[in-house]
């Protein structure tokens, strides 16, 4: 009977000893994205993603009028870089109105043709600067 006790004993420290050392499994983060903001001339590429004003994307942005979407909503090529007019960025200065979630385009928009951006960005939020020739550079 002393013998039963002893590995009973002895069972009950190895299951405590084994539980203290298991390694705790790393915590699983799951967050959603969510969908993209719906702006009329779409969002800046940093959260909180704001919607940007008519002007800050060039046209290159926009495929058939629909934003081509910038940051984790992106669906352009990977290869692409479009120009910005960073003087329409709160980040940059700008403190001008800025449109709402869910309005719609004005009757009035700035011409597509007579856009002067003045920095270069890729899909997901990268800076670059466009070169001599008009391609833009990391």
């Amino acid at each position: 009977m002393h013998g039963i006790k002893l590995f009973v004993l002895a069972a009950v420290v190895a299951g405590m000893f084994f539980s203290a050392t298991a390694p705790k499994a790393a915590a699983q983060i799951n967050f959603d994205i969510g969908v993209a903001p719906d702006c009329p001339y779409g969002y800046y590429d940093y959260a909180p993603h704001n919607c940007a004003p008519d002007g800050y994307f060039g046209p290159e942005w926009f495929n058939g009028g629909v934003f081509i979407g910038t940051g984790p909503w992106f669906h352009g090529s990977n290869d692409f870089h479009g120009k910005v007019d960073n003087s329409f960025d709160p980040q940059h200065g700008y403190r001008g109105t800025l449109p709402k979630v869910g309005d719609k385009p004005g009757a009035q928009r700035r011409a597509p043709e007579l856009f002067k951006g003045n920095e270069v960005h890729d899909g997901h939020g990268n800076i670059g600067r466009e070169s001599p020739g008009g391609k833009a550079q990391h």
